[in-house]
C-alpha cells in the first residue's frame, strides 16, 4: 500500500475458539476477582461516552434488586460506523461470553442483544449460535440466557434510556437522569448496557489479563480500538489500532495525501482541520497532551475537493430527521441551524449570523435532554469555526 500503517492490533478478530476456556475460567473465579481485573484494565466504553466499564459493572453488582439485566447495544446507527456488525458476524462468541460473565458478576440471568433493524439478516445465524451457547453455559454451571431484540430503525434508540423505552414497547425517547441504568434500567431494574465492541474487549481482558491490555494505548486511554475508516482514503475498512495516536499520524497513514479534515466520531463527533492534526489525539481526556477526542469508531477523511458546507448540511439534515422531538432545544434547534446556515450561504443572512447560530448550538449542548441534541454542537461548531469561509462563499 506504500504506507506505514499505524501499529496494527489483532485481538478482536482472533482467538474466538477459546471462548469455552475463558468462560470456564471466569466461572471458577470470584466476582470480586473478575471486577478487579476489569477495573485494573482501565477499559472505557467503546461506544463513545468512555464510562469506565469495570465501575459500571461494580455499581450494578452492588444493587440488592432481585432481578437484573445485561444488554448489548448493537444499534450502531452512527453515520460512518460499520464495525459492530463485523464483530457479531465474525466473533459473536466473544460478545456472548462478555455478556455471560457480566451476568455472573452482577447477578443477572437474562441478557438481550438490541440489534439494529437493518441488521435483521444476522438474526438467523445469531440465534443458532446463541442456542449452542446456552448449552455451554449450562454445562459450566452458568444460569444465563440471551435473546435478540430487533430495533425499530430509529437513531435515537442508540441512546441507552431510549433503547430501554423501545424494548418496553414505548416510543423511543430518552429518560431523565438520574436514576442511571445501574439503578433503574430495563423494566425499572438494574441494568448493565454496553456496546458490542466493549463486550468484545472484556473477553480479551478476561482471556489475557489487565496487564496485557495495558500494554496497548496510553495512560487513561488503555487498549486498542476498532475504527471504521471511510471517505477520501485509498484503504477504507475496519482497522484495530492503539488509542493515543494523533490525527496527523492517522491522516498520514490513511489519507490520500490531500486530507484537509478528519471527522472523528461520525456526525455527532468533531471535525478536525489540517492545522490541528498534530495537537489532536484520539483517546480520552487525561495524560494526553493537547486535544483529546474520544470516538465510537467512525473516522471519515475529506480532501480538498469536498465542500465543508455540504458536509455540514448533510449532518444537520440527518439530525433534523432523527431528532425524537421530545425536547424543544433539539427539535427546534436542529431546524434553525440547518435553515440558518443555508440562509447565510444564499446571502439572505449576513455572515455575522453564524455567530448567533454558534450561540444557539451552545445552548443546545447545555439544555438538550440527551446526547443527540447535545452532540449536534460538536460537528456544527468545529466545522463553522474552522471552515467559516466555506459557509459564506
Amino acid at each position: 500500500m506504500g504506507k506505514n500503517i499505524l501499529k496494527r492490533i489483532d485481538l478482536i478478530f482472533k482467538d474466538e475458539a477459546d471462548y469455552k476456556a475463558v468462560l470456564k475460567k471466569a466461572a471458577g473465579q470470584t466476582n470480586d476477582e473478575l471486577i478487579n481485573e476489569l477495573i485494573a484494565s482501565g477499559l472505557k466504553g467503546r461506544g463513545g461516552a468512555g464510562f469506565p466499564t469495570g465501575l459500571k459493572w461494580k455499581l450494578t453488582s452492588e444493587s440488592k434488586a432481585d432481578k437484573k439485566y445485561v444488554i448489548c447495544n448493537a444499534d450502531e446507527g452512527e453515520p460512518g460506523t460499520f464495525k459492530d456488525r463485523e464483530i457479531l458476524t465474525q466473533v459473536p462468541h466473544k460478545v456472548l461470553t462478555g455478556m455471560a460473565i457480566c451476568g455472573k458478576i452482577i447477578g443477572a440471568k437474562e441478557g438481550f442483544i438490541y440489534l439494529r433493524k437493518e441488521y435483521n439478516y444476522l438474526t438467523a445465524d445469531l440465534n443458532k449460535i446463541i442456542d449452542d451457547f446456552h448449552g455451554v453455559c449450562k454445562n459450566i454451571g452458568l444460569d444465563f440466557r440471551i435473546k435478540i431484540f430487533l430495533g425499530y430503525g430509529a437513531y435515537i434508540c442508540g441512546e441507552e434510556s431510549a433503547l430501554f423505552e423501545s424494548m418496553e414497547g414505548k416510543r423511543g425517547e430518552p429518560r431523565n437522569k438520574p436514576p442511571y441504568p445501574s439503578e433503574q434500567g430495563y423494566l425499572g431494574r438494574p441494568t448493565v448496557i454496553n456496546n458490542v465492541e466493549t463486550l468484545a474487549h472484556t473477553f480479551t481482558i478476561f482471556q489475557y489479563g489487565a496487564s496485557k491490555f495495558n500494554e496497548l494505548g496510553v495512560q487513561d486511554s488503555y487498549g486498542s480500538k476498532l475504527f471504521s475508516i471511510s471517505g477520501d482514503t485509498p484503504i477504507p475498512g475496519i482497522y484495530e489500532l492503539e488509542l493515543g495516536m494523533t490525527v496527523e499520524d492517522f491522516a498520514n497513514d490513511f489519507g490520500d495525501g490531500d486530507t484537509k479534515a478528519v471527522q472523528v466520531g461520525g456526525a455527532s463527533g468533531f471535525c478536525v482541520p489540517r492545522k490541528k492534526f498534530r495537537e489532536t489525539h484520539i483517546g480520552y481526556q487525561g495524560k494526553l497532551t493537547g486535544i483529546s477526542l474520544p470516538t465510537g469508531g467512525s473516522m471519515m477523511l475529506f480532501n480538498s475537493s469536498r465542500s465543508m458546507f455540504n458536509l455540514l448540511t448533510n449532518y444537520l439534515e440527518f439530525f433534523t430527521e432523527e431528532s425524537c422531538g421530545q425536547c424543544t432545544p433539539c427539535r427546534v434547534g436542529t431546524q434553525q441551524l440547518l435553515e440558518g446556515s443555508r440562509a447565510v450561504k444564499r446571502g439572505e443572512k449576513p455572515a455575522a449570523y453564524l455567530d448567533k447560530l454558534l450561540a444557539l448550538s451552545e445552548t443546545m449542548k447545555s439544555t438538550s435532554k440527551c446526547g443527540l441534541g447535545q452532540s449536534v454542537a460538536n460537528s456544527f461548531q468545529s466545522i463553522v469555526e474552522n471552515f467559516r469561509e466555506e459557509m459564506i462563499y
